[in-house]
Order: C-alpha cells, then structure tokens, then sequence
C-alpha cells in the first residue's frame, strides 16, 4: 500500500480528493492536513511514502512544505497538486525536492496514477507546464528584489519596508525601482501582481 498525506487549505477539495483516491486499492490516506505549517508533524506522525501537497496554503505554503519534507523526511516523496500551474512555481518546487508537479483538473485516474510513479522514484510533470516554463525561463528578479515584491504585496510606505527589511530607504527604492523594471509592471503593487502570476514570489 502506498501511505499518502494529503495537505489542502480547501476541506472540500482536500475530502473530494481523499475520497477519490481511497477508491485506490494500492492507496490509503493515512493523514491531512488544512495548513502547510501542519504537513511536517502531520509525516511525523504517520510515515507517508508520498504527500500531495498545495501551493497556496496559510501557515507556510507548499513549497516550503515540500523543502520542510526534504530536509526533515527524505523518505516521503512529495507530488504538488495546485490550481495554479504557474511557471515559475514549477521550478520551485522541484528545487524543493519535489517530484511531481500537476494542476488540480488532472482526471481522477491520472492523479492516483502520479501517486503511483512518484512513490516509485520517479517524475511526473505537467508536459504544458514543463513548456511553458522553458519558453518563459527563469525568475529575472533577485533574491533581495523578490523578498521586497513580497513585502510590498501587504502595502506599506518604503519607510515601513525599510524597517521590515532592515535596509536605507534608498536601497528600498533602487530594488524596487529594478524590479519593477524586469517585471514591466507600472509601480510596485502591479510589479508584485506580475511576478505572483508568473510564481515568483
């Protein structure tokens, strides 16, 4: 039997799939969890061989759920299954160690046979998704411009960023000013609205 976790903010989604795939014969859910910030002592506690995890949760998000399993769980293979199928979300998640990657509209009978390859060790991507990702490439922003994008997303003055980051205002505004640049966007809230379409953030 392969051990599956499931970790969904959305109870209706997270029981829809647990109920699909408990049809499985080879499958059995064995936990779930509603916050990404649950998925670590949710493996702890009952040894999955692969967690299915959601992009957009709150708590962390499962991304960081997935590096989390990693680094703390190696055995458990993760399987992100998201509504967005963002490019760049693509590209990290698998720098976080996971091993499939396919978009929620997946048929109930391809999604148990992704569980499956993936518990054997092997890959499964969404091939639009592995396309589009290569023809847009990687993020063109930089670590300290996508940390600002981030903390521009809640609002606040530069003074406020600043302080949140600890930087000079005029280092705030540069990065800003760059990463609005390489997103094309028209100030930073539309800047921080591309680079979140496009998974960068």
């Amino acid at each position: 039997m392969i051990r599956l976790l499931i970790a969904d903010d959305q109870a209706l989604v997270r029981g829809a799939l647990a109920a699909l795939l408990e049809l499985e014969p080879d499958i059995e859910v064995v936990a779930q969890a509603g916050r990404g910030d649950e998925v670590l002592q949710a493996a702890r506690k009952t040894r999955p061989d692969v967690a299915m995890l959601d992009i957009e949760m709150p708590g962390i998000d499962g991304i960081a759920a997935a590096a989390q399993l990693r680094d703390a769980h190696a055995g458990c293979r993760v399987l992100m299954v998201t509504t967005f199928g963002r490019p760049g979300y693509l590209k990290r998640a698998m720098q976080a160690g996971a091993a499939g990657f396919i978009v929620k509209d997946t048929p109930a009978a391809q999604l148990a046979d992704a569980v499956r390859r993936v518990s054997q060790g092997l890959r499964v991507v969404d091939p639009a998704l592995v396309a589009e990702s290569l023809a847009q490439g990687d993020s063109p922003l930089t670590e300290r411009e996508t940390d600002l994008l981030s903390a521009a997303r809640s609002g606040g003055s530069i003074a406020d960023l600043a302080r949140i980051l600890h930087l000079s205002e005029g280092t705030v505004r540069n990065h800003l000013s760059s990463a609005i640049g390489k997103t094309r966007g028209r100030n930073r809230a539309d800047a921080a609205r591309i680079a979140e379409e496009n998974g960068w953030l």
